[in-house]
C-alpha cells in the first residue's frame, strides 16, 4: 500500500531537504517565503501542464516534496489556494489567455488567492449562494460584471490579491443553475471590504468579504457563463491528493508531541488514556492507507465522494487529537503559558491552540453532516435527502 521510492526520488528528497535547511533561517514573512519557493521552482509540481514558470514532477516526487516540507517545520503556505485549487481548475477549464495571465504569478509566488464560496445561510449548501453578478452593457466597461453579495469563512482573504467567486449570473435562477465562476481582484477600495473574524484562538484566519459592485472582467469568467457549478465541483475534486499526505505528516508530528507529553506527565499509565492514544495512532495510519489508495482512484466507483470520505476522517480525528492534547496535561492545561497583561491578554500554548482550533475541523470545508450526505448519495446511491416538508 505504500509508495516505492526509487533512487531518483531519494535524490530529489535530498535536494528538497537541503534546500529547506538552507532557506529556513529566521522567520520569513509569508509573502517573501512564497516568492522564495517560486524562485526555486517548488510551486506547481503537480500541475497537469508546465510552461508557466513551474516545473512538473511525478506523483512520487510530489509526495517527497510534501513530506519533506511538512517535516521541516516550514511556515504554513499562503499560496496553497492558488497553487492547489485555482491553478488545476484553470488548467482544466480556463482559456489560454486566462492561463497565461494567472498561472505564472501563482508559480512565482507573486499573487495570492482566496475562495469565495460559503455565504451566510449557505455555508455547506454551496448551491444556495445568493451573491449576484450583473453584466454591464454600457460604454464604460462593456461585458464586465458587477459582483454584489457577501461571502463568509473566507480563508486568507485579508492577504489575498484575487478571489475566485461563485456568483449567480442568471436572475431568478435557483440551486446549481445560473451560476458562474468569476475571478475578482481584491484591491477595489469601496467595492471589496474584508472583515476578519476573531476565533476562539484569538487569531483571525477566516474573514467576511463584502462585494459592493466589484468589477469582474468579461474575460475572467472560467468555463463560460452559467457553467459555474460544473467548474466549482471540479475544483472541489482537486482538494484531495498529495496535499492530504502532507497534512498527515503534520498530524503525526502533533500526535508525537501528545505522546511525549503523556509519558512526561504519567498520563500514559492510565489504561483508558493509553487505549485512546493507541486508537489515534491506528486511525492516522488508516487515513494514510486510504489517501494512498485514492490517489490513483479517479473514475472508480464512488471516487467523486473520496474528498468527503477524507474530510470526514481527518476532521473528526484532529478534533479528538485536540481533546487528547489537553487531557494528558491534566489541570495544567487550564493555565496559560504567560501571566495576563494588557499587551498579552490571550496567550495560548500549542496544546491549547490545537484543542480550540480543532473544534472547527468538523465544520469548515463542509460540515460532517454534509459530507455524510454526499457519501450516501454519490457513493452508496441512497435516495436523495428530501428538501423541506413533504
Amino acid at each position: 500500500m505504500d509508495f516505492a521510492f526509487g533512487p531518483e526520488d531519494e535524490s530529489f528528497r535530498r535536494e528538497a531537504r537541503a534546500w529547506l535547511e538552507e532557506h529556513l533561517t529566521g522567520t520569513p514573512g509569508r509573502r517573501d517565503w512564497e516568492r522564495e519557493l517560486g524562485k526555486a521552482g517548488w510551486i506547481g509540481l503537480g500541475w497537469a501542464e508546465d510552461g508557466y514558470g513551474n516545473r512538473r514532477a511525478g506523483l512520487t516526487r510530489q509526495v517527497v516534496w510534501a513530506e519533506e516540507y511538512a517535516r521541516s517545520g516550514a511556515p504554513a503556505r499562503s499560496g496553497h489556494i492558488g497553487e492547489n485549487l485555482l491553478a488545476p481548475t484553470l488548467i482544466a477549464h480556463g482559456t489560454p489567455e486566462q492561463k497565461r495571465r494567472f498561472l505564472p504569478p501563482v508559480a512565482e509566488g507573486r499573487e495570492l488567492w482566496c475562495q469565495g464560496y460559503s455565504e451566510p445561510g449557505a455555508g455547506s449548501d454551496l448551491a444556495g449562494v445568493r451573491t449576484s453578478a450583473v453584466r454591464e452593457t454600457g460604454a464604460g466597461s462593456p461585458g464586465a460584471y458587477r459582483v454584489t453579495g457577501q461571502k463568509i469563512w473566507t480563508s486568507l482573504a485579508h492577504e489575498a490579491d484575487w478571489c475566485f467567486v461563485l456568483a449567480r449570473t442568471e436572475p431568478g435562477s435557483t440551486r446549481h443553475h445560473g451560476l458562474s465562476f468569476l475571478l475578482v481582484a481584491m484591491d477595489q477600495p469601496g467595492r471589496v471590504e474584508v472583515r476578519p473574524i476573531r476565533q476562539l484562538t484569538g487569531t483571525s484566519d477566516f474573514n467576511e468579504v463584502y462585494f459592493d459592485g466589484a468589477l469582474a472582467r468579461a474575460g475572467h469568467v472560467v468555463g463560460g457563463e452559467g457553467e459555474g457549478w460544473k467548474v466549482a465541483m471540479s475544483l472541489l475534486g482537486f482538494e484531495r491528493g498529495v496535499s492530504t499526505l502532507a497534512q498527515q505528516i503534520g498530524f503525526a508530528e502533533e500526535l508525537g508531541r501528545v505522546l511525549r507529553t503523556a509519558a512526561a506527565t504519567g498520563a500514559d499509565r492510565d489504561p483508558l488514556v493509553r487505549e485512546r492514544l493507541v486508537r489515534l495512532w491506528a486511525e492516522l495510519r488508516t487515513m494514510r492507507w486510504n489517501a494512498l489508495r485514492t490517489l490513483g482512484g479517479s473514475g472508480s466507483p464512488g471516487s467523486e465522494a473520496a474528498p468527503s470520505v477524507a474530510k470526514l476522517l481527518w476532521g473528526g480525528w484532529h478534533r479528538r487529537l485536540g481533546e487528547a492534547a489537553v487531557l494528558v496535561r491534566g489541570a495544567a492545561a487550564a493555565v496559560g503559558p504567560a501571566d495576563w497583561s494588557a499587551a498579552l491578554p490571550y496567550e495560548l500554548d500549542d496544546s491549547q491552540h490545537l484543542f480550540l482550533f480543532s473544534r472547527a475541523d468538523t465544520i469548515y470545508g463542509g460540515s460532517d453532516e454534509i459530507q455524510r450526505t454526499i457519501i450516501a448519495e454519490r457513493a452508496l446511491g441512497l435516495p436523495k435527502e428530501p428538501r423541506g416538508r413533504p
